[in-house]
């Protein structure tokens, strides 16, 4: 018997404005993330600079993570799936 093993992965990112991504996934699954409340909660100045904009679309995919800037900034497909705000 041949088992298939379902990879999820995160595909695409899309800057949306506003500090909002469209997320999707390989599973067909799409998410819209507001990063805005985060950002300005934040103190640690490698994460506050992506207030900026300009910075903050500067974002890669890498290994089905959500990074900025070789993980100054980074979040685990765990936690982007479902959640609607960070």
């Amino acid at each position: 018997m041949k088992t298939t093993t379902l990879t999820l992965s995160l595909k695409k990112a899309s800057y949306l404005g506003e500090y909002k991504l469209k997320l999707n996934f390989s599973d067909n699954h799409t998410n819209t993330i507001d990063f805005e409340k985060f950002l300005m909660d934040a103190r640690n100045p490698m994460i506050t600079k992506y207030r900026d904009k300009e910075l903050f679309q500067n974002f890669k995919i890498e290994d089905s993570d959500l990074m900025w800037n070789d993980f100054e900034m980074s979040f685990a497909l765990e936690d982007i799936y479902d959640r609607k705000e960070m």
